[in-house]
């Protein structure tokens, strides 16, 4: 990825002002998604994750349940992040 964060969030808010993004999250932005036709902030999940367990001090399964219960697990709208799992 040869875009900075800013850039990538540019391109975001420039398909869609009302996109969401998750706090705390930059290192971890990887693009843009589509659902719908609506362009949304995409997050990959791991990086997500080890940013919990890096920044918050928090073993692996409480990130996990974190992000479970605290992130993916919270629909606030058409503007949704998506957060990937990659393999």
């Amino acid at each position: 990825n040869n875009m900075s964060i800013e850039e990538i969030k540019h391109y975001i808010t420039q398909h869609n002002d009302e996109a969401i993004f998750a706090d705390g999250f930059d290192d971890a932005l990887i693009g843009v998604g589509v659902v719908f036709n609506r362009s949304v902030a995409t997050y990959d999940m791991r990086k997500c994750i080890n940013i919990l367990i890096n920044k918050d001090d928090m073993t692996e399964e409480e990130a996990v349940d974190f992000m479970s219960y605290n992130i993916t697990g919270s629909y606030v709208g058409e503007n949704t992040p998506v957060f990937v799992e990659l393999f």
